[in-house]
């Protein structure tokens, strides 16, 4: 009797379960536990066959690259030359390995690399920040700048300044491109009036949009002799990619039902209130499709006008690596490849996300 009163307890304390269960229950009865897992696996498979196809094209490379070495030292100086230099591959020498397309094993040992000297940049910064807190403090007391960290920058710090970059540029596009979108796509004349505009500077490459703006700010900026680059950078990639969320904007504008419109006139509401109130929600579809290609738009011109603005961001430290040709400076080009795609399909995620938040239209994404 007590154990029956103990399971109805058990029961009554596990209610809260049920309609949880209700709903998980039937997915897995109509099969979506063995598509998800199909799903998975053929995920899993494809990318064990890039990591093989990639291990298999890089160690081919690196072995014609090695023969030519060997080749050629047979060639200029003769067989004991060709031996040092066989030798001198296989022991694993730096000075001497062929410099090609880096096996994913080595692109995973410059990404441990990249986190260990981040560490250790972090702790020199908090040391030097701990041995001039008393200097800075007199300084900011006395109304002087506080002195700063001036070392290099670490691997992280590269990536969180590309991201602070194209984010200034994608906030820039939006406050750029869509009042001026939803101004053009309420007059059909004004829309006639800037088409020209519009298709003249929208397929402009990011490398002349950065020399426009850079002839600007160093005037605005005339004998001030801080660092501009960050300026320069954002200001570029937001003119550069503000067109899609542009011309998205207008023709979402434009678009909207006409009877959405008489409703308006109907309830007579004012300029503003039919504009927040009828016109953007039933554009927001169209609005947030252009502002996911500003968003991906932007961060991939970023990458160019980095290295041309000397901004300390990715595209400035993927050209470095390049000029510096180390022996591990391909593995890091590597590696900041796969975090710029990384980082580019998870703000598009983000977008997507937004979207879904604020729109009646649901969509998944591709």
């Amino acid at each position: 009797m007590e154990q029956d009163i103990t399971l109805k307890k058990e029961g009554q304390s596990l209610a809260f379960l049920k309609p949880l269960l209700a709903k998980i229950t039937p997915k897995f009865q109509k099969g979506d536990l063995l598509a998800w897992l199909k799903k998975t696996g053929i995920t899993i498979l494809s990318i064990t066959l890039f990591l093989g196809l990639w291990h298999m094209g890089s160690k081919a490379l690196y072995n014609k690259e090695a023969d030519f070495k060997i080749e050629k030292a047979l060639t200029e100086q003769g067989q004991a030359a060709a031996d040092a230099e066989r030798a001198c591959i296989e022991s694993g020498e730096s000075s001497c390995q062929p410099n090609t397309l880096p096996a994913p094993t080595q692109v995973w040992a410059s990404l441990q690399s990249l986190i260990a000297d981040h560490k250790v940049i972090t702790a020199d910064k908090a040391a030097f920040a701990e041995k001039m807190a008393a200097t800075n403090e007199k300084l900011i007391a006395q109304g002087k700048n506080a002195i700063v960290y001036t070392g290099r920058a670490s691997f992280i710090d590269i990536v969180l300044t590309s991201i602070k970059t194209v984010f200034a540029g994608f906030l820039l596009a939006l406050l750029i491109a869509v009042p001026i979108g939803i101004i053009i796509g309420l007059s059909p004349t004004l829309r006639s009036a800037f088409n020209w505009f519009i298709q003249i500077f929208k397929p402009v490459s990011p490398v002349v949009w950065y020399l426009l703006v850079f002839m600007i700010v160093k005037t605005l900026y005339i004998g001030d002799n801080s660092d501009n680059a960050f300026v320069i950078s954002f200001i570029s990639v937001g003119l550069c990619a503000m067109w899609a969320t542009l011309v998205n904007t207008a023709m979402g504008v434009s678009s909207v039902d006409k009877d959405y419109i008489n409703v308006a006139k109907v309830l007579k509401l004012g300029t503003f209130q039919k504009v927040f109130k009828v016109i953007l929600p039933s554009s927001l579809p169209l609005i947030f499709t252009g502002l996911r290609i500003t968003l991906s738009v932007a961060w991939m011109v970023l990458i160019a006008i980095e290295l041309l603005a000397q901004s300390q961001g990715l595209g400035l430290f993927v050209w470095e690596e390049f000029q510096n040709g180390a022996n591990d400076s391909n593995s890091k080009i590597i590696v900041a490849m796969f975090v710029i795609g990384i980082i580019g399909f998870l703000l598009d995620r983000l977008m997507l996300t937004v979207q879904n938040m604020v729109s009646f239209n649901k969509n998944e994404g591709v």
